[in-house]
């Protein structure tokens, strides 16, 4: 059992920056990697950027650059910065985290850019 626990959302102006954090507890000792993802109405959730416990990243190709995921494992959290934010990453971004045998949500933050 994980809980994940998002913050940091909200509505912020093109080109500004926002910073999310998740936070993990519970039977964390099992988690292997962990991750952001976010879902805009009428798509599919997509893959923003994770990290695993030995610190390899990766990111979606459409934020060019413009978010870094960061990973602090004895505090069993992962934050999101994101920068030079545009209407196009407007989406309810998740938390997720990945043990050998299952997958765990955190129950997402609204993200709002206004133009």
């Amino acid at each position: 059992q994980v809980q994940l626990v998002e913050s940091g959302g909200g509505l912020v102006q093109a080109g500004g920056s926002l910073r999310l954090s998740c936070a993990a507890s519970g039977s964390i000792f099992s988690l292997n990697a962990m991750g952001w993802y976010r879902q805009a109405p009428g798509k599919q959730r997509e893959l923003v950027a994770a990290i695993t416990r030995g610190g390899t990243t990766t990111y979606a190709d459409s934020i060019k650059g413009r978010f870094t995921i960061s990973r602090d494992n004895a505090k069993n959290t992962v934050d999101l910065q994101m920068n030079s934010l545009e209407p196009e990453d407007t989406a309810v971004y998740y938390c997720n985290a990945f043990s050998s045998t299952k997958i765990y949500w955190g129950q997402g933050t609204q993200v709002t850019v206004s133009s």
